[in-house]
């Protein structure tokens, strides 16, 4: 059974610094597999921050780029988002995700609060 266990959420000011993993069990690393974040904010539907795929295709969204790096590490089944210059508008629950051959697994999330 697939399990997604996510940390490193947080508050943190605008222009700071977080770093979000998620450690994924039951499921190992394949060229098929799509793994990434998403995010929701309050009153808003789930979107997506950046997944990257077993192969290196990846999708970042735009308000993202160039602040927010993806990087996958088969050797220890985890999917990291370091995300930089943080804005008040990043505030959401982020989400892991992970899409396999047997199905698409979610994490719980974890809060990432920016605010001065």
């Amino acid at each position: 059974q697939v399990h997604l266990e996510e940390s490193g959420g947080g508050e943190v000011q605008p222009g700071e610094s977080l770093s979000l993993r998620c450690a994924v069990s039951g499921a190992t690393s394949s060229d098929r597999d799509i793994r990434g974040w998403y995010r929701q904010s309050p009153g808003r539907q789930r979107e997506l921050v950046a997944v990257i795929a077993g192969d290196g295709w990846r999708s970042i969204a735009d308000s993202v780029k160039g602040r927010f790096t993806i990087s996958p590490d088969s050797a220890r089944n985890t999917v990291d988002l370091q995300m930089n210059s943080l804005q008040v508008y990043d505030t959401a629950i982020y989400f892991c995700y992970v899409a396999t051959d047997s199905g698409v697994y979610w994490g719980q999330g974890t809060q990432v609060l920016v605010s001065s």
